[in-house]
């Protein structure tokens, strides 16, 4: 009876925790809510190039507890993919819309008798036919063994049940702790407590070079045999004695910091709950409450699923990165006890910046004590802010230091953060220019150029470091939002140093070519080849090439415009930007896809680009072209994503303009007005406020704006800021076809 009693009581839990996803002071009893994950479509961006997490999550979940496919390559970072098909087993960690692989910790694989204990030997083939997934539960046929498997998932454990199709004392559930998604094992361990539950961790290096996680395993039956060769083996084997259609069902979770973590993590999360339908229940709920910050209408469903979709996608990362208890690993690899907040992982920033994170401060603001107080405490662990951090570790993948402007960002729209804001000022500095304003005594960071950034201006060709063009132009964004926040906080002197840092994108541009080019440390240009094509990438820039990169320059997109010449002719370059030949060359980088001229939609140094018409008074362009970008380059398909998701970017983008906003500058909250193809969408703000852009007489053809009204008032120029949104009300948006 204690324990029905216990199991009522954490799914009763469970399903408050649920409810409560939403903005506290504008939450729902779920009775009230419209079921919006009917209308996500998990399947899109898992095909071509997009490479999304197909499997089971709670949104920002430390699990995703999906399939990982046998095959592997570049269309394999997540571990899965539309074209795969064997599946290996069911992991519990997986990245979403990355270009580099990793995780697929702690495999599951149900079979019978003995089979290889290899990646060949587990395989199962599978067909989409028999695979059915939803936000917050998954479900596919082994086809080998007849075995129906299905997982769901709390924020730090996953719940499967395995159904084995006929009767056997020799079924099993193998524990993978060899076969991942690109990276190496170099420690494991796995042991039974009692015939129910297994401890164990894995450690390995990869993308994440020193990761490592611990796990707790709990099955709904007694093991009959438990076969490892020892507790460091990388494979070990429950069996079970089974009837037909018997089901095994399994619960794991995980915690960065200790065995005894996860199993303090799945008390917490499951307890004794063994009812799977109800924990599909709650993740549902919880998805259903997180999707409901935005709702929203629209003409068509094609452009609800991709919208929600969107939502959906946005919504995986970033990612709990600590136990109940408030423990985590800290980026020194020590044990950090009871922080009062979710440290959080999987920060994408060189992607996120651009939409993702202004989205977030829109829609998630109670989520902003959590980004700022993590970011924080990476520096004060690690030195510097984040990069990009992956469970523990930086990766320095890509370029800049594009926490600076997220951290800018928060702050100036007088965000609740929970951190000094003086302090978080000097991280900025100390991550920016270490050799002035970073502790010289500790300092063991790569510099990663910012030393020739402060003796030079800009990082030299024949410096230390290669893409030099697309390194320098993001320092000077980055500049610029650390300039932005010294002036707020009232320190001119630096405010003055990093400005006048940011505005060295002009030495930069070439007017002999009209685009961005690389000097030397003496300041002069990399010699021009012969028949020089902008179109064509070099080794001076970073998934792009020079056509993308002389449009980087968000944070003075003014001064860019006096640069080039003047409104008309940047309105002119604009215009060839996507008349250009989309002849990238032989060595183009993969990234740069999406392709309308020269312009990439398909990698994020582009985002912002079709706003910036905006900026020389032809708004209706950004309106025909944000529409092109939306109708064409998003679909409801799995190959629906024209590049790499990048952890919620490439969505949030969508999301952003479909509601007919873009933050351009890199910080600051002025959101630049498009096109919006909502027909009306509310978004809940803190203090029962309600932020409603609505859309009158658009069409499939009416995509050019008449006119903006804010609250009965007719806008002068086509932008809002963060302040005017946050204070509630509404925007009417009148349509016209011309």
């Amino acid at each position: 009876m204690k324990k029905v009693i216990l199991s009522l009581l954490l799914l009763g839990t469970m399903q408050a925790q649920a409810q409560s996803e939403a903005t506290p002071e504008s939450a729902q009893d779920t009775s009230e809510i419209e079921n919006l994950t009917k209308y996500v479509n998990p399947m899109i961006g898992t095909g071509d190039h997009g490479h999304v997490f197909l499997g089971a999550s709670v949104p920002f979940g430390m699990v995703n507890a999906g399939p990982t496919q046998y095959e592997r390559g570049w269309d394999w970072c997540s571990g899965y993919h539309y074209d795969g098909k064997k599946i290996i087993g069911f992991g519990q960690m997986h990245l979403s819309g990355t270009g580099c692989g990793d995780l697929g910790d702690i495999g599951l694989m149900p079979a019978y008798g003995d089979i290889e204990l290899s990646r060949e030997g587990l395989c199962s083939s599978y067909s989409h036919d028999k695979e059915t997934c939803v936000p917050g539960y998954y479900r596919v046929l082994l086809e080998r063994f007849g075995i129906w498997s299905e997982v769901t998932a709390t924020k730090r454990c996953a719940m499967y049940r395995f159904v084995f199709p006929k009767g056997s004392n020799n079924a099993r559930i193998i524990i993978d702790l060899e076969n991942t998604v690109g990276d190496d094992t170099r420690e494991t361990r796995v042991m039974p407590l009692d015939d129910f539950t297994l401890v164990g961790y894995r450690r390995s290096q990869g993308w994440a070079s020193n990761q490592i996680v611990y796990f707790c395993v709990k099955f709904s039956k007694p093991m009959h045999n438990w076969l490892s060769d020892n507790i460091n083996a990388p494979y070990g084997q429950a069996t079970f004695e089974v009837g037909p259609g018997d089901d095994v069902q399994v619960k794991v979770a995980l915690s960065p910091t200790s065995e005894v973590n996860a199993m303090q993590n799945m008390n917490m999360e499951l307890g004794e709950i063994w009812d799977f339908k109800a924990v599909a229940y709650a993740a549902s709920q919880a998805w259903n409450a997180q999707l409901g910050r935005v709702k929203a209408t629209f003409r068509t469903e094609r452009e609800r699923t991709i919208f929600y979709t969107a939502m959906y996608h946005f919504m995986v990362a970033p990612q709990v990165w600590s136990d109940v208890t408030g423990d985590y690993m800290g980026c020194d690899f020590k044990v950090h006890q009871g922080a009062d907040y979710e440290t959080l992982t999987t920060w994408s920033l060189w992607d996120t910046y651009r939409a993702a994170h202004p989205l977030a401060t829109l829609i998630l603001p109670d989520r902003m004590r959590d980004y700022a107080k993590t970011m924080m405490a990476i520096y004060n662990e690690w030195g510097e802010l984040p990069v990009w951090h992956l469970v523990s570790n930086d990766t320095y993948c890509m370029v800049g230091e594009p926490a600076v402007q997220v951290l800018a960002d928060m702050i100036l729209k007088d965000m609740e953060t929970g951190i000094d804001p003086e302090m978080a000022l000097q991280a900025i500095k100390a991550s920016l220019l270490p050799t002035e304003f970073g502790d010289r005594k500790t300092r063991r960071l790569p510099l990663r150029g910012k030393d020739e950034l402060a003796e030079l201006g800009y990082l030299a060709y024949d410096g230390s470091e290669g893409q030099v063009v697309a390194k320098s132009l993001e320092y000077y964004l980055a500049c610029w939002a650390a300039a932005q926040l010294a002036g707020r906080l009232g320190h001119e002197q630096d405010s003055i140093r990093f400005y006048d840092l940011s505005m060295n994108y002009k030495k930069l541009y070439d007017a002999r070519v009209k685009v961005m080019r690389a000097l030397d440390t003496k300041g002069q240009f990399r010699p021009l080849p012969e028949n020089f094509n902008p179109g064509h990438q070099t080794g001076d820039y970073t998934e792009g090439n020079p056509w993308q990169y002389s449009f980087l320059v968000p944070h003075d997109v003014k001064g860019l415009v006096q640069l080039m010449g003047g409104d008309k002719a940047f309105e002119a370059r604009l215009d060839s930007l996507f008349t250009a030949d989309s002849d990238l060359g032989e060595h183009a980088n993969p990234d740069i896809s999406g392709l309308i001229g020269q312009y990439a939609h398909g990698n994020e140094p582009s985002h912002h680009v079709l706003y910036m018409y905006n900026y020389v008074n032809k708004p209706r362009k950004t309106q025909k072209m944000v529409r092109q970008v939306m109708d064409e380059l998003y679909t409801d398909q799995p190959a629906g994503l024209c590049g790499n998701e990048d952890v919620g970017q490439m969505s949030a983008w969508y999301v952003m303009s479909a509601l007919g906003l873009y933050q351009v500058e890199p910080c600051g909250g002025i959101y630049q007005l498009g096109s919006p193809i909502v027909e009306e969408a509310s978004i809940a703000l803190p203090g029962d406020k309600t932020f409603t852009i609505r859309t009158h007489g658009g069409s499939a053809k009416a995509i050019y704006v008449k006119k903006y009204v804010l609250n009965g008032k007719q806008l002068k120029e086509p932008h809002i800021t963060h302040k005017q949104i946050m204070e509630g009300g509404t925007l009417d948006v009148y349509m016209t076809e011309k």
